[in-house]
């Protein structure tokens, strides 16, 4: 297996890179690829969950919205129509978008939103990915209810590289958050008062709570299977605050994807997915005729901070089972047991097959190194709802990052406008201090608003580390990155040591993911290569995180030549 896996040096690294990149796409476009047309009208829908019927935000009247099934190499083609009350627009997470960033989604960065009453046409192509990603809104809190799975199958001509077994079926599995208020109201209030917002009232399975809640019993999600057989649940973190653990009681989980990226094989009895992650596993039906929960709840890590403490079920049923015998419940950990979720980050490993090699860069040309955490800001001559008066807020390199109102960064980048942002985010935090201590001075405390970017030069390889800091409270922070896969080529608790924790790095087949959970008063560090032109943002993928500014943006300049180069903005493009 090792002989698949290229160790290469920058330069010819960067080469065959641009080499494949170019192959792969004239590749897409000579195969007969499929185009797939729809269209999604967000409107405000009533829905009934805990015994009460409150007005939400839908797709075509659906929660969760429509899951689209499409192959590697076809074309979307999706018409978004925004009759809701707020301003919208979908953001396709996890999709490469190579050239296409106009049609990521996130508010402001690669576009305006979609006004009441407008429409816009996301279009764009997959090339060279397969396995579970999924699209949400990227408008304040909207993905709380308007979201979906979004399976990439294996080109015809191929097949999954998991030969040992054929899964029977394919089953979605979205994970989500409810509140009993409308969540926009939640935000907002939290916004005007500087406090946090409320924690949601329970957790979903493809959007029904299940039977440990009041009035839930009868719409519990439920899969069937026959004894012997063998599914793949595609496994979906669509929760907006929540770090999630699954399991299913007696069973033993296969994994064989995350993030749309295959891994070696390992079993396990407990998931955990950071918000925005996706894990596929392959289930089989190898225990007692009955009837077992899948069960989720939350992974808790910071001290002190609140956090929903329910539990949300749907039902595995084997063919010939009871309709009335008690699920058997699944162990699963505490909700702030840090062990559990290191013991499944640390057995993810890429696959690195003949089809899935591994491209890990094995030198850097940025080294680059951010800060990521909680803080609060003065309220002069008022009190805020935060602690001691304050507002809370959030930043990488203690910048609290505030989106533009006037134009989108990608339209200010492609355009070349003035004012809309400034290309100075620094590579390093301008203060040093013990990240992770007990008792972080008060001094280091209130972030800079501004809106900075990092420019990258096309084809440079990069290296981050993503350092979590102990202001106000450490807790795990889904760091998502736009446009880009990356390897997490490491990862550990307490203060990054430049000069040792380099040794113990995988550079052999470390996981590919788009979103990674840095630990706890921890880091990670992240390699990829800036391949891929336009506006990228980098952000906390709890929302309440991104509300207070824990995001950045990188800029990454065009390539050569056109064909490397971003597309031209489409005609329909919202305006500001």
């Amino acid at each position: 297996m090792e002989a698949f896996n290229q160790h290469l040096s920058a330069q010819p690294f960067a080469a065959r890179f641009v080499e494949m990149v170019i192959c792969l796409t004239l590749f897409t476009a000579m195969v007969s690829a499929k185009l797939h047309t729809h269209i999604f009208v967000l409107r405000s829908t009533p829905v009934k969950r805990l015994c009460g019927t409150h007005n939400i935000i839908t797709v075509n009247g659906q929660f969760p919205g429509p899951t689209l099934h499409v192959r590697n190499g076809d074309k979307l083609k999706v018409k978004v129509h925004n009759q809701a009350q707020y301003n919208a627009t979908i953001h396709w997470h996890g999709v490469r978008q190579f050239r296409t960033g106009w049609s990521d989604g996130p508010e402001f960065i690669t576009q305006c939103p979609i006004r009441p009453g407008r429409s816009y046409t996301y279009k764009f192509t997959i090339t060279g990915q397969e396995g579970t990603l999924w699209w949400h809104a990227h408008s304040s809190w909207l993905r709380a209810t308007v979201y979906g799975a979004l399976i990439i199958l294996p080109r015809l001509d191929t097949t999954y590289p998991f030969t040992f077994t054929r899964p029977h079926r394919q089953i979605p599995i979205l994970l989500g958050e409810w509140w009993n208020r409308n969540p926009m109201d939640v935000v907002n209030q939290a916004t005007q008062t500087g406090a946090a917002p409320n924690v949601s009232d329970a957790f979903t399975i493809n959007g029904q709570p299940g039977d440990l809640y009041k009035c839930s019993t009868s719409d519990t999600f439920s899969v069937s299977m026959k004894g012997g057989e063998t599914n793949l649940l595609r496994v979906i973190n669509a929760a907006l605050n929540s770090d999630l653990f699954f399991s299913i009681g007696s069973h033993t989980m296969t994994v064989v994807a995350v993030d749309a990226l295959y891994t070696k094989p390992f079993q396990t009895n407990v998931l955990m997915l950071g918000p925005g992650q996706t894990t596929d596993i392959l289930l089989t039906a190898n225990q007692a005729t009955g009837r077992y929960y899948m069960a989720a709840r939350a992974y808790s890590s910071g001290q002190g901070v609140p956090f929903d403490n329910t539990t949300t079920t749907a039902i595995l049923e084997y063919e010939g089972s009871s309709k009335t015998s008690t699920p058997v419940m699944p162990n699963l950990p505490f909700y702030n047991d840090t062990n559990s979720a290191t013991s499944f980050a640390n057995g993810l490993r890429s696959l690195g097959s003949h089809d899935h090699p591994v491209f890990v860069p094995q030198s850097v040309e940025e080294n680059l190194f951010y800060t990521i955490g909680l803080g609060l800001i003065k309220c002069p001559g008022q009190s805020c709802g935060g602690p001691n008066g304050s507002r809370f807020a959030a930043s990488m390199n203690n910048i609290s990052f505030v989106p533009p109102t006037t134009s989108s960064i990608l339209q200010a980048q492609h355009f070349g406008m003035k004012g809309v942002f400034s290309a100075d985010f620094p590579d390093n935090p301008s203060v040093g201090f013990d990240y992770t201590a007990q008792n972080i001075s008060r001094d280091l405390w209130s972030p800079v608003k501004a809106t900075r970017v990092k420019v990258l030069k096309y084809n440079s390889t990069v290296q981050l580390i993503l350092q979590g800091t102990n202001i106000f409270a450490g807790e795990s922070h889904p760091i998502h990155l736009h446009g880009y896969d990356f390897y997490i080529v490491g990862a550990g608790f307490g203060n990054y040591n430049a000069q040792t924790d380099p040794h113990k790095f995988n550079l052999v087949d470390p996981p590919m993911r788009n979103t990674v959970n840095v630990p706890v008063n921890g880091w990670a560090a992240i390699r990829f290569v800036a391949d891929n032109p336009g506006a990228w943002v980098m952000h906390c993928h709890l929302d309440v995180h991104i509300t207070w500014g824990l995001a950045m943006v990188f800029v990454v300049n065009n390539g050569p030549d056109a064909l490397l180069s971003l597309q031209s903005p489409p005609r329909d493009l919202p305006l500001c």
